[in-house]
């Protein structure tokens, strides 16, 4: 696979320390010598997944600090204990329970003073044809990506509007900006996330609120104590058995699984340099709407929009008809 402009494929063996050369363009504003970024607060949920942790783990390297939450379904108080340092502490919470996302949000100003980014990396989705998926698996995975990350929204835009600034970093996917089979649902809730943030930030710019949807592709597990975390590859994904309809071997539906199946621990993009990339991406003065992952996003995401394209160029003419009396 060719290497993205954004230079985050590299090494499997790339370490979290190994200073990096990458950086978001200059049109972004980054943080560099004659403009050194300044100590930033972080609230991080999802700090114990995929790319979450390798996202704690920069923030901190560079200085800042962070409040990293991980979640109550998934881990426990003893594994966050491990967390607590000087710029850093631990806390858990289930998104998809506002009442807990506002108890670590005031937790985490009590702490430090203020909150200055939020990211939000936390996703869960079910691998399966769109038809056998019940309405339970298609609940949890909108509770989860949708409602979840509107939870922290809710309840942190009061902050920010008070303090008159915020960065908001919320973890989309390939999934968010075109359909992927086997992946429907999932693909639904991302969408909706997009939708909704595009939407918020017309409304919150006046109050100096910026955000950015990370668009990962195919990410590996490529810190040095990655085995040691028990983090599986997509641990956030559950497989659904096929029905008879959707069960043959080049069924579209399975397109997802298959894939995951082939890749393994061979996703080309570096989850410690994306990482670095995040970290730019909070103190940079002006932060894009979207930014992309890898060449599979870029790739992916470009042809869909030149097919997309195509289609107002096939259509657009229809105008004459429809307007017109």
């Amino acid at each position: 696979m060719p290497e993205s402009s954004s230079g985050i494929e590299g090494s499997p063996n790339t370490s979290a320390t190994q200073p990096f050369n990458i950086k978001l363009p200059a049109t972004c504003h980054p943080p560099s010598d004659s403009n050194p970024a300044r100590e930033a607060v972080w609230l991080i949920f999802g700090a114990t997944g995929h790319l979450g942790r390798s996202l704690v783990r920069a923030a901190t390297s560079h200085g800042d600090k962070v409040t990293a939450v991980g979640w109550t379904q998934e881990d426990d108080f003893q594994e966050l204990q491990s967390w607590q340092g000087p710029n850093s502490i631990g806390m858990l919470c289930d998104v998809r329970i506002r009442e807990t996302v506002d108890r670590v949000t005031k937790k985490s100003i009590e702490h430090w003073g203020r909150v200055d980014v939020i990211a939000s990396c936390v996703g869960f989705g079910v691998i399966g044809a769109c038809e056998d998926q019940d309405e339970q698996e298609l609940r949890s995975q909108f509770d989860t990506n949708f409602f979840g990350t509107l939870n922290v929204l809710a309840v942190s835009l009061p902050h920010f509007r008070a303090q008159q600034a915020g960065r908001y970093l919320i973890f989309s996917s390939t999934a968010g900006a075109l359909g992927v089979p086997g992946l429907g649902p999932y693909c639904a809730a991302k969408f909706a996330v997009e939708g909704l943030l595009e939407s918020m930030l017309y409304e919150v710019d006046v109050f100096n609120i910026k955000a950015t949807l990370v668009e990962p592709g195919h990410m590996r597990l490529d810190e040095p104590d990655t085995a040691s975390m028990g983090i599986k590859n997509y641990s956030a994904f559950k497989v659904k058995a096929p029905s008879e309809p959707y069960a043959h071997a080049n069924a579209p539906a399975g397109h997802a699984q298959r894939m995951v199946r082939w890749l393994v621990d061979r996703q080309p993009v570096s989850t410690v340099r994306s990482a670095e990339l995040v970290w730019q991406l909070a103190h940079c003065s002006y932060p894009p709407l979207r930014l992309l992952l890898g060449a599979y996003a870029v790739e992916s995401i470009r042809d869909r929009l030149r097919c997309i394209i195509e289609e107002v160029r096939l259509f657009k003419l229809l105008f004459l008809v429809t307007d017109s009396g």
